[in-house]
């Protein structure tokens, strides 16, 4: 026992001044939003561009209006993609020949139907989220 109390008072002592130095730490969920607006980059920024002008398109914005989707739901949904994704979609586009913008416009569709089925946008009335 006599033994024992040197040795706690001696780590007391050597630990006890380090105590003011701790830092609390701070843990949050952060959102998809903030989290693509982080990895944005010139390219995926140049990607959206070239959908966003295939979708101001007469003939597009008729067949997205025609589908239920208004451009600007169109736009909005473009501007979320991540980099990788307007990467994608805008290679669909460019390959697309003249008349073949219809397969880009039910990608947009399709993408539009899966994230209201995710829960993550309520688009289309007719579905119903899985969460």
């Amino acid at each position: 026992m006599k033994l024992a109390q040197p040795l706690v008072a001696a780590a007391l002592v050597v630990t006890l001044p380090f105590t003011g130095f701790t830092q609390a730490a701070q843990a949050a969920m952060i959102g998809v939003e903030q989290m693509h607006e982080a990895t944005r980059s010139a390219e995926g920024d140049a990607a959206r561009a070239r959908v966003l002008e295939a979708l101001s398109r007469a003939n597009v914005v008729a067949e997205l209006e025609r589908q239920g989707v208004s451009p600007d739901q169109a736009r909005d949904r473009v501007a979320a993609l991540s980099d990788a994704d307007a990467r994608l979609l805008a290679e669909k586009v460019d390959k697309a020949p003249a008349g073949g913008i219809i397969g880009a416009i039910l990608l947009v569709f399709f993408v539009l139907l899966l994230t209201d089925i995710l829960g993550l946008t309520k688009v289309f009335p007719f579905t119903r989220s899985i969460r």
